[in-house]
């Protein structure tokens, strides 16, 4: 039989490289916990499990240096599992350096490059050192205790240097199905010395019942050997969690030989056959027992959801078909609207379960693309571990809402913002232990990282305990880098958001950590390109927040198709609140050209998207349209000046950046069911172009469009005041006597 090609090896070694991330991203976050003082033993097999896994995959693969450093790294979690090892910090941080070490031999060896044969050796000789001061530790403890497993073994050696050992191997139907072979480990047992296999078939269903990939065979194996307990139980070493084991140790024959006739009858002189008969009822006893105090658990372990690999590339070809199928589904509902009564209602029936369908097939494929932030949440313990250390800081980490779910890839983009800002918390943010004493804080800081879901979008937040943003230095910073005038006059929130400019940097020295001004803008820039905003809140003295507000997914939307003028938006469903058309007393006017309206007693703002946009034909009186409250992903809230609302509809998110160019106030693209393009608003922009605004230029461009009246005839040698501002309203001839610059038409650009 032929050996696999190249493309399947290419292939094998691939899937061992996404398997490779994943183990070794829960095994830093096992080992924070760890570091954290809760010393789980579940921990420590898990990160023997990896580790192991890594080393027999670098093994078949020919990884010669992977598989030499895995083996040390082995063998010292395996005495640690065992509690020959004390878990202290010193070991914990050897641990930490290891897994990093584990990690570049990965990193080298998916780039096709080999490590240099001393990679790692440096941290080889503090686990070599440990494991033979430990062994120096043993061995005087070992010589002074008479009943040691040692002293077993030299009373096993001293009556025939064989020990004898019933195992009670009883599989769980599932065993099968994890990849896991029986065959195998008989095998692997035959090793250790002679072994008598006995199969018990008694639990094995019916026929018509029969579950072919579930497993109802039991065995009870004999095994003689010069071997110890703790290597048999090393055999079932993968399958602990999927079968009931019970390893005995039995007298040696020998032993009933060398005293025979004594007539003693003691328990101790019976022969492994009747030690076996007696304890023959030993597994059944066990597994009742621990199925009633484990109130079923071993039931639930064997209904465990099994799981497929497949390659994200092929998730996204689906999720752009549901998508044409539901552009489809709404291309004919809008052409049944066209058709005749009688028409209309043969067919009504069947396009509404056809809707029903594609909603529930569309929610099922984007289930598919969700996964839990936790892949993210758990890189930041061992950032902040390591860069804690580097700055001499006390920094705890408390991570909140780790299952919330989000999109694939929107995942995929949200590491290195988060790093960022996890960095700039850290070294900017957080004080040192004396200048947190003298500011009467805890010697220890504390970064808070949460997720959760509000309305249709997911919120991540990024909150310290440190000294907050120093406003008067940032703002002399800005203006030393020409990022705004002298002479500007900035609220809180604007300096704040001044530490995302490019090049922007408060640090007085650059350093490895920060000062070189790039990072918060990238940050921006990368959160911006997912369809989210970032926003900072900060009160000196006390911390600083750091918000992300992120879309759920990247694929389809529920939102309210409206109508301004000719032209049609798409407003987000999640963040309506409600619709209603004032009546004109209940609509103000405020000085600067905004408008309020009255609502239960409270004034809310409004926002008219025919001046923002400077569509044509558009209603701009409230009361003779429609006002949509919605509320913006920063959490405040104000009306939209509509015409029409045309209903309720999924759409498709087309990016702008990928297909065109971003454009302010407008979040995404999307296709309707007649062909047309529609935009998609984004609230917390219209919001920011409503408040800088220059209201007056946008009326004088509106009364432009308008018949103008006949201007009056114009002195002789005096300047047309048209040309003075081309495009907008001509200017009154200023009075005889009055001081020039009252009326200056240049004053009418700046925004109010």
């Amino acid at each position: 039989m032929s050996g696999p090609s190249d493309s399947q090896i290419e292939q094998f070694k691939a899937t061992f490289f996404e398997e490779c991330a994943e183990l070794l991203g829960d095994l830093e976050q096992r080992l924070s916990v760890l570091e954290g003082g809760n010393q789980d033993i579940e921990d420590l097999h898990a990160i023997f499990r990896a580790i192991h896994s890594i080393k027999a995959g670098g093994g078949t693969f020919g990884y010669v240096r992977m598989v030499t450093f895995t083996h040390s790294f082995e063998t010292m979690l395996d005495h640690l599992r065992d509690g020959a090892l004390e878990i202290t910090p010193e070991v914990v941080d050897i641990l930490f350096r290891a897994s990093d070490i584990v990690a570049d031999l990965i990193d080298v060896a998916q780039q096709g490059g080999t490590p240099d044969d001393d990679f790692g050796d440096e941290v080889l000789a503090q686990i070599d050192q440990i494991l033979a001061s430990m062994a120096k530790a043993e061995g005087a403890a070992e010589g002074a205790a008479a009943g040691s497993e040692e002293a077993a073994d030299e009373e096993a050696e001293r009556i025939g240097s064989v020990a004898l050992f019933q195992i009670d191997f009883k599989p769980h139907p599932s065993l099968l199905r994890n990849a896991n072979e029986p065959l195998l480990l008989i095998r692997e047992l035959r090793t250790l010395g002679e072994l008598t296999v006995q199969l018990d078939a008694s639990q094995v269903p019916s026929l018509h019942a029969l579950e072919t990939e579930d497993l109802h065979f039991t065995w009870r194996l004999m095994l003689r050997g010069a071997c110890r307990e703790a290597d048999v139980r090393e055999v079932f070493e993968f399958v602990d969690d999927d079968c009931d084991l019970t390893v005995e140790r039995l007298e040696p024959k020998g032993d009933r030989d060398a005293e025979a006739g004594t007539g003693s009858s003691r328990s101790e002189d019976k022969t492994p056959a009747d030690k076996a008969a007696d304890k023959a009822a030993a597994p059944a006893e066990q597994a009742a027992a621990k199925s009633k105090s484990t109130g079923g658990e071993a039931a639930g372990k064997e209904r465990r959801t099994s799981s497929i690999r497949v390659d994200l590339e092929k998730v996204d070809k689906l999720v752009n078909t549901v998508g044409e199928l539901v552009i489809t589904q709404a291309m004919l509902t809008q052409q049944l609207e066209a058709l005749a009564a009688d028409k209309r209602a043969r067919i009504a029936s069947g396009l509404e379960e056809l809707s029903t369908h594609t909603r529930e097939l569309q929610e099922n494929v984007m289930a598919i693309r969700m996964q839990p932030v936790k892949s993210v949440f758990s890189r930041m313990p061992r950032l902040v571990r390591d860069l804690a250390g580097k700055l001499g800081k006390r920094i705890k980490l408390i991570t909140r809402g780790e299952e919330t779910e989000l999109d694939k890839t929107v995942i995929e983009e949200l590491a290195d913002p988060l790093t960022h800002m996890i960095r700039n918390s850290i070294d900017h943010g957080l004080e040192g232990p004396e200048e947190r004493e003298e500011a009467e804080k805890p010697v220890e800081g504390t970064i808070v990282l949460s997720a959760e879901h509000r309305g249709g979008r997911i919120v991540i937040e990024i909150a310290d305990d440190g000294r907050g943003v120093n406003r008067d230095r940032v703002l002399e910073k800005a203006i030393d880098q020409g990022l705004v005038a002298a002479d500007a006059k900035l609220s809180p929130e604007e300096i704040d958001n001044l530490i995302f400019a490019p090049g922007f940097s408060t640090a007085a020295e650059v350093t490895d950590v920060s000062g070189r001004g790039v990072g918060m803008d990238v940050v921006r820039r990368n959160i911006t390109n997912l369809g989210g905003k970032i926003t900072v809140q900060s009160t000196p003295g006390q911390g600083t927040k750091v918000i992300l507000t992120l879309p759920l997914t990247l694929a389809v939307l529920d939102g309210m198709v409206i109508t301004v003028g000719d032209q049609k938006y798409v407003v987000p469903l999640g963040n309506i609140l409600e619709s209603f058309r004032p009546k004109p007393e209940d609509v103000q006017t405020l000085v600067n050209g905004g408008q309020v309206v009255k609502m239960r007693g409270e004034f809310m703002r409004l926002v008219g998207l025919a001046r923002i946009f400077d569509v044509p034909n558009a209603t701009h009186d409230p009361s003779k349209g429609l006002v949509v409250m919605v509320e913006s992903d920063s959490g405040s809230s104000f009306g939209l000046v509509v015409d029409e609302l045309l209903g309720q509809q999924q759409v498709v998110i087309k990016s702008l950046e990928a297909n065109y160019d971003p454009i302010e106030g407008i979040s995404a693209a999307t296709i309707l069911g007649n062909g047309q393009v529609c935009l998609i608003l984004d609230l917390d922009g219209l919001e920011a172009m409503d408040k800088l605004a220059p209201r007056d230029l946008l009326e004088a461009a509106t009364l432009a469009r308008e018949p103008a009246p006949a201007p009056a005839p114009t002195p002789a040698g005096e300047p047309d005041p048209a040309a003075l501002d081309d495009g907008a309203a001509p200017e009154q001839e200023e009075p005889q006597g009055e001081p020039a610059g009252l009326d200056d038409p240049s004053s009418l650009e700046q925004p109010s």
